[in-house]
């Protein structure tokens, strides 16, 4: 039924029929959607995982089809970087560590992943004459800027080590396009979540963390007073952008763009929904806020909408109805 959907959802996105697209974090949460998205379209699609955080069982279904093409290796070799963008035509970039508390914690890997390994993914895109270049940035790069909602070139004084590299990675960006001639595109995800997003972890994302603690009988832990709002976007509508992405027009080349649903909820909000589609009545435990969060979030899509044709068609609620759905049948 999803594969269905997928195709209608994009029955007007077309590319040549040999093109050949290469993800790279292909095994992890978004790279293993989009793999299984392009695959089900019926072009090439090439992953590119060291597996440190992607998941082997994320993709083992597609191992026997054709289109697809699982490569092991590490984003900050740049010799591997050069070997396997040969013969691509879209890079989809979205190999990174994503955890704001961590980066903080343990900064040096998050430099050497996020900024010198998208540097040399970049530097290896440009060599290899792609296309088109896409890759994920961060609502993190708003930091401390209190306008809502967030708008494409109103940004604050940053407040991780990760937001930090991904605003380097669109500084990057803009460079290679303007200076270089790749083209390059942003996305500013917003609080991406839907099915195989990891529920374990000290730094796992919440909603399916708090998923497996309800269907657990577990109290969730809530940092703050919960009153934090986020725009959370479910992984389809992440999809759309990529593809859409991989056709806008060369003139958007260096620019980014927000990628979320258009609606904030707080975590209570969300929790209290969670907890009625689960039939559960179990209270949270409150905690310190943790540092580097941002209060508020909340993005304006018209940039994306007007320039790349982004019309998110899944909202929060149809989202969490099939998120849950997935989770239940995976953790039950």
């Amino acid at each position: 039924m999803v594969n269905a959907l997928r195709n209608i959802e994009y029955k007007d996105l077309v590319f040549d029929k040999n093109a050949r697209f290469l993800i790279t974090g292909g095994a992890g949460f978004i790279g293993s959607n989009l793999c299984e998205a392009i695959v089900n379209l019926g072009y090439n699609v090439r992953c590119f995982d060291n597996f440190s955080t992607g998941k082997r069982e994320n993709v083992v279904h597609l191992l026997d089809n054709p289109l697809f093409e699982l490569v092991d290796g590490d984003i900050r070799d740049y010799e591997t970087c050069a070997k396997i963008c040969d013969d691509v035509d879209f890079v989809l970039h979205h190999a990174a560590l994503v955890s704001v508390p961590e980066s903080i914690e343990t900064p040096k890997p998050y430099i050497e992943v996020n900024i010198t390994g998208t540097l040399y993914m970049m530097e290896a895109s440009r060599r290899a004459n792609v296309k088109k270049f896409i890759y994920a940035s961060s609502s993190a790069v708003y930091g401390d800027e209190p306008t809502l909602p967030k708008v494409e070139g109103e940004e604050g004084s940053l407040l991780s080590l990760y937001a930090l590299a991904k605003k380097t990675n669109e500084d990057h960006g803009k460079m290679f396009a303007e200076l270089l001639g790749l083209d390059t595109y942003g996305l500013r995800y917003f609080n991406v979540f839907g099915k195989r997003q990891d529920p374990n972890g000290t730094y796992a994302a919440v909603i399916p963390k708090f998923i497996s603690q309800l269907l657990n009988e577990k109290q969730p832990t809530i940092y703050g007073d919960g009153k934090q709002s986020r725009d959370f976007t479910y992984i389809e509508n992440v999809i759309e952008a990529n593809l859409k992405a991989c056709l806008a027009s060369k003139d958007l080349a260096g620019q980014v763009f927000n990628i979320a649903s258009g609606e904030s909820e707080t975590l209570l909000d969300m929790y209290k929904q969670l907890c009625d589609k689960l039939g559960k009545n179990i209270q949270p435990v409150f905690k310190e806020e943790r540092k580097g969060d941002i209060k508020h979030s909340g993005a304006d899509i018209s940039k994306a909408r007007e320039l790349l044709g982004y019309t998110p068609k899944w909202s929060f609620a149809s989202g969490l109805d099939e998120a849950i759905k997935w989770y239940v049948k995976e953790l039950s």
